[in-house]
């Protein structure tokens, strides 16, 4: 599998309260390591890809902690640099039946946010590089941070690197710096080739609303859109989440492309849910692996679809399932103890 896939953002420590109690119900919080960018880097390493990320750390036994799971996990953390600062953090209080997850940030200040733009020499970074991934959380977490999630997009697009953008709109951290989503975005989407969105992000982005009998026809109008205001964007994907209950989802997926086509993923029925935190990025990786290792839009699609559909079976960010049990649902091979 030919060149390196760098994934650019925030390492974030996930403090999480036991079970599915309420936070500080009882005196302890569980912490691992997540991150959206980071969660794609993880899962490509696990499929066999070179994946590296790129970021900034704190300078401390945190941050060293941070690098030291990806590293674990595959992922070449060369890229990565350490500051003086604090890490960013999130608190998860896993929901249960009717009562939603509920996740509070705790990441203002940290030593990636306060990274200046100028600090990350794209160049150097996106070096030997075929594609770079990059989320919309980064942008939203300050002006330097979106700053320098476009210049590594322009700088990407100008060394004839592709680009893979995920949405992940996060009105509340834009709101906190009264930063303009639309208009930065939209420099972002210009440089994109491949794009986790559906109609809200684009509605953000283009600043109109996209209306349809049903969500696959909102997305496909706003795909329309996307496509004529974006020449370099080639194709589109995301899921469509049916929620009957806390633990109990729908999921599905489509991808539309610049000539045209269509792909539907058929859904899967998701009772149980042990985790739903980081399954987009487990979807987001899962299509770059099969566009990277070959496969046609139709069959990359329902790869990322049940690597999502998996990632709701394991706790925590990553999703630490293997080619071998994607393919496996993929194919319907059942739920025989493997051997």
């Amino acid at each position: 599998m030919n060149g390196t896939v760098v994934c650019f953002g925030e390492l974030l420590l996930r403090l999480s309260a036991p079970g599915r109690e309420r936070l500080l119900q009882t005196p302890r919080l569980q912490v691992q390591i997540g991150g959206a960018e980071a969660n794609v880097a993880v899962s490509l390493a696990r499929l066999g890809h070179d994946a590296a990320m790129a970021g900034t750390v704190a300078d401390n036994a945190l941050g060293e902690a941070a690098l030291g799971e990806l590293r674990r996990h595959g992922v070449d953390t060369r890229r990565m640099r350490a500051a003086p600062g604090r890490m960013g953090l999130y608190f998860l209080a896993p929901g249960a039946l009717q009562r939603p997850s509920e996740v509070l940030y705790d990441r203002a200040d940290s030593a990636f946010a306060r990274t200046p733009a100028s600090a990350y020499d794209w160049d150097a970074l996106l070096e030997g590089a075929a594609w770079l991934h990059l989320s919309g959380v980064s942008p939203a977490l300050g002006a330097e941070c979106a700053q320098a999630t476009l210049d590594a997009a322009r700088a990407a697009r100008r060394r004839g690197v592709r680009v893979s953008f995920d949405g992940n709109f996060r009105g509340k951290l834009w709101q906190a710096w009264n930063g303009d989503a639309g208009a930065i975005l939209r420099q972002i989407f210009a440089e994109t080739d491949l794009l986790f969105a559906d109609h809200r992000d684009i509605a953000v982005a283009l600043g109109q609303t996209f209306a349809g009998e049903d969500h696959e026809a909102a997305v496909a109008a706003a795909a329309q859109a996307a496509f004529a205001a974006f020449p370099h964007l080639q194709r589109l994907a995301c899921t469509q989440r049916q929620q009957r209950s806390v633990d109990h989802h729908h999921l599905s997926a489509l991808l539309l492309t610049r000539a045209g086509g269509r792909e539907r993923a058929p859904g899967y029925e998701l009772a149980g849910i042990v985790d739903r935190i980081g399954t987009g990025d487990a979807f987001a990786a899962g299509v770059l692996h099969g566009l990277i290792d070959g496969m046609d839009d139709a069959r990359a699609l329902r790869f990322g679809l049940a690597a999502a559909c998996l990632k709701h079976s394991v706790p925590g960010d990553f999703n630490l399932v293997g080619r071998a049990e994607i393919e496996a649902l993929v194919e319907e091979a059942g739920f025989h103890v493997r051997r």
